[in-house]
């Protein structure tokens, strides 16, 4: 008697293992996903970007303009940014989308500095405009010491088909 009741608690508390796992599946956001979904097609795709600084606290650190390749492609729900120039990849995430107006953004922990990018385009056929607003926070000891930031305008012209992959 006394092993079927262990066999009964043992059942009783799988059970509530198992509802719980269930329940905290289920309550997991499906934000991103759906976001994705609604971002257009002519996103993706290899991109000749001109970005020129309008704004930034720190002339000395931010370029005043450049010219990047940018590939955005998307794998099993994960959008990424690769730089062919100088070998960058960063996956982004997609904060907002309004037809064709695409918010997306990134971060990179560079030693003790974390530089975060809010890019904000319109997008326009084969091209593109919009904005970049780059902060970078220096730390030391865990402590921030130093943000620096600077803003960009961005035109963007395509160069290379979609660049999907399922």
């Amino acid at each position: 008697m006394r092993v079927f009741n262990y066999i009964i608690i043992f059942i009783v508390f799988s059970c509530c293992f198992v509802l719980n796992d269930i329940v905290v599946f289920a309550q997991q956001p499906t934000l991103l996903t759906a976001t994705i979904t609604k971002v257009p097609q002519s996103f993706y795709g290899t991109w000749r970007v001109v970005s020129r600084r309008v704004d930034t606290d720190n002339p000395a650190f931010f370029r005043e303009k450049s010219v990047d390749l940018w590939n955005l492609s998307m794998s099993y729900n994960v959008i990424e940014l690769c730089n062919p120039f100088n070998g960058a990849k960063a996956e982004i995430t997609i904060d907002r989308v309004e037809s064709n107006k695409v918010v997306f953004s990134k971060t990179g922990k560079y030693d003790n500095k974390i530089l975060s990018d809010t890019v904000e385009i319109m997008l326009e056929g084969g091209s593109f405009s919009g904005y970049d607003t780059l902060k970078l926070d220096t730390y030391s000891n865990g402590k921030l010491i130093k943000s620096d930031m600077a803003r960009y305008s961005l035109k963007g012209e395509k160069i290379a088909g979609e660049s999907i992959l399922e």
